[in-house]
């Protein structure tokens, strides 16, 4: 039978993103890194077409199948975390992109249909690494070589294309298009170079399937309108961005709520603050007079109360200094 074009369309929405109907669910979570974690599995991807195959970690497990499976053992995760807690306490490093890699690695071990069969494997020519496979893992489609990463991009505020070369990172050390290029050309295919083939055998493995995932947030200024990057995902998660010489204007026209400044452990899921620990308009005041005029680009949201008095993300903003992206080396 042929398959339709809607057909296709919906395959790919299933493989991209098969957990839809709990989008929601990370918000109804109350313990940090359970959300975390519910974010990273749930969580659309950053971009929808790239020159390589793209694929949802848990496309082909039982989770995927009955997504209900998944939302009970993140509500029982949620119950009692200890387990995720004692797996993150391994971690080495607090940076960003290891943390997201450690809350997959969690999941996959848990994962009904899923055997993750290694995590940042590296690969040696002589004394030399020329980089790791993130993830091996097997299920019923076969053998895969995952990549995965986390990413933050603001976009353009001079009106420029929507290439991705103009999408930097919060610090402009790092370029959506350099991301890509590096996933695609280096960290891709390294599972097929010939230096990888031994420890391929040693775990009698063939040729795995290579796929990355790439999950974050595009910023846009918040007083221009900016296309998105070409091929981005048109469900991708947003926020705002915005030069200090700007806040006052925008914060005057802005929805009500209170701001907080998050720390970088925090910029996974949409956050949720007690009602001790949420910052007063006079906190944050202080805080931003306080500011150095060339302090690093900082990650804020707005918060509105609810019901059970905490505290909840609404709004995600960078607030960078005012020679962003031209800053002092």
């Amino acid at each position: 039978m042929v398959e339709t074009t809607v057909q296709r369309q919906t395959g790919y929405a299933r493989r991209m993103t098969p957990f839809t109907e709990l989008r929601d669910l990370p918000r109804r979570l109350r313990r940090p890194a359970v959300r975390d974690l519910a974010w990273a599995l749930l969580s659309p991807p950053l971009m929808r077409d790239l020159p390589a195959p793209q694929r949802h970690p848990l496309t082909a497990s039982d989770w995927a199948a009955d997504p209900q499976q998944l939302q009970d053992w993140l509500l029982a995760l949620d119950g009692d975390d200890q387990p995720l807690r004692d797996w993150l306490a391994k971690m080495t490093s607090r940076r960003l992109g290891l943390y997201y890699e450690a809350l997959w690695q969690f999941a996959l071990n848990h994962a009904s249909g899923v055997e993750l069969l290694g995590a940042n494997l590296p690969i040696r020519e002589g004394g030399r690494t020329l980089g790791e496979l993130d993830i091996l893992l097997r299920d019923r489609d076969g053998v895969h070589h995952l990549e995965l990463a986390i990413k933050l991009y603001l976009g353009p505020a001079n009106g420029a294309g929507p290439g991705s070369m103009h999408w930097l990172g919060p610090g402009c050390h790092d370029r959506l298009d350099l991301k890509l290029a590096h996933l695609v050309g280096h960290q891709l295919p390294i599972s097929a170079r010939p230096e990888s083939q031994a420890l391929l055998a040693e775990l009698g493995l063939d040729q795995p399937q290579a796929h990355l995932w790439l999950g974050g947030y595009l910023f846009y200024p918040g007083m221009l309108a900016v296309h998105p990057p070409a091929g981005a995902e048109p469900a991708h998660l947003r926020g705002d961005w915005l030069h200090r010489r700007d806040w006052l204007g925008y914060r005057c026209s802005a929805a009500e709520g209170r701001w907080q400044i998050l720390a970088r452990q925090q910029w996974l899921a949409p956050a949720r603050i007690a009602d001790s620990e949420c910052w007063t308009p006079a906190q944050f005041e202080q805080w931003l007079m306080q500011l150095d005029p060339l302090a690093p680009a900082q990650l804020l949201v707005r918060l509105t109360q609810a019901e059970d008095g905490g505290w909840e993300e609404q709004q995600r903003l960078f607030l960078v200094a005012d020679s962003w992206p031209h800053l002092p080396t």
